[in-house]
């Protein structure tokens, strides 16, 4: 199963614009570039426009919202986003969802926050529910203790999918979290703020209890890992983008939410330090706290064929798809890193 799985690993690539309407001349590039699928997040931008755009000017990349913030929607509006961008995009879509955290949840988006992890279990079995409704007549009568679907009428109900219904992949950080995506997910995206160790010995067994708990097998499911890259043409791009990510892996830091990764090297107090510099503003200061050895540790960096290699090595055996999280660099240096994955 090891060198099955790495053989055949699907690497994703960002599709980040300033305007949904770019997405399709990027895609389009990404995909003649060799890129197996792209994927798209819940940041400055809404997720699933772009990948509407991407679905009419591609015709094999796969399509994934990596991650839509599920608690900010509900069920019956992500069974229409996937149903109708699996339509577009001829079964190419994968329904990427995560919980996000509660002061986003609460502040940003002004929705409800509790128990997230049944909250999310619950809500991708709304989310089947309504689907089977469309896709076999079953009759809607969901009713749960955070979401309640029981009212569709023929003018409402698109009926069957021709490209069949997309595949539901969870985010995970926590224990709980990881279990629902094992349990009810289709596939599990592994945050990018991990490290092998944490993957190995948190990740991977947490989301093995869901699957075992659903009857379900490992080759049932898929993994998705989204790394951290830092990389570039030359040294002084390199160097660059290092600093880049060192922000970024200072920001996760911070965030209580993804202390366990910290703790299962024994670093779990920088967490308290680097949360006290965000709350004052000290962006510039957090960076300088993270180790070498830390920042190696999540970060893969290097020349495009040292990160290629790297980046098979470390998903070797135990994920179908990675995605490098690339926080700059132009189309030569994407071409050349994809190279490099598939040829390493």
């Amino acid at each position: 199963m090891s060198n099955e799985r790495n053989a055949g690993l699907k690497v994703d690539a960002s599709l980040l614009v300033s305007n949904p309407a770019d997405a399709g001349p990027l895609a389009r590039q990404l995909e003649d570039m060799g890129y197996d699928g792209v994927y798209t997040f819940e940041g400055r931008h809404d997720p699933f426009l772009p990948l509407a755009v991407a679905a009419g000017a591609t015709s094999r990349l796969e399509l994934t919202t990596g991650i839509a913030v599920a608690f900010a929607r509900n069920p019956m509006l992500l069974a229409n986003l996937g149903y109708d961008l699996q339509l577009m995009s001829g079964g190419r879509f994968i329904l990427g969802l995560g919980s996000q955290i509660r002061a986003h949840i609460e502040k940003r988006f002004s929705a409800q926050w509790s128990q997230p992890a049944r909250r999310m279990r619950e809500f991708v079995l709304a989310l089947r529910a309504i689907w089977d409704c469309w896709q076999n007549g079953t009759p809607l009568d969901f009713r749960g203790e955070f979401y309640t679907h029981t009212l569709m009428t023929p003018v409402f109900t698109p009926g069957p999918n021709p490209h069949g219904l997309p595949p539901v992949y969870l985010a995970g950080v926590g224990p709980h979290m990881l279990e629902v995506a094992g349990e009810v997910g289709d596939g599990l995206l592994v945050h990018p703020f991990a490290t092998p160790r944490f993957i190995a010995g948190e990740v991977l067994p947490a989301f093995e209890r869901g699957i075992a708990r659903a009857g379900a097998t490992r080759a049932e499911r898929a993994v998705s890992c989204q790394v951290i890259v830092a990389t570039g043409l030359d040294r002084e791009e390199r160097e660059r983008n290092l600093a880049l990510a060192r922000g970024q892996v200072a920001f996760y830091a911070s965030t209580p939410a993804y202390r366990p990764v910290l703790e299962a090297h024994g670093w779990g107090e920088l967490q308290s330090r680097l949360n006290v510099l965000s709350k004052q503003g000290k962006w510039g200061e957090m960076g300088e706290l993270l180790s070498e050895e830390l920042l190696n540790e999540v970060v893969v960096h290097g020349s495009p064929e040292e990160v290629g290699e790297r980046l098979r090595a470390r998903c070797a055996g135990w994920a179908e798809r990675v995605s490098p999280v690339i926080y700059a660099g132009d189309m030569e240096l994407r071409e050349r890193l994809v190279r490099a994955i598939k040829r390493a």
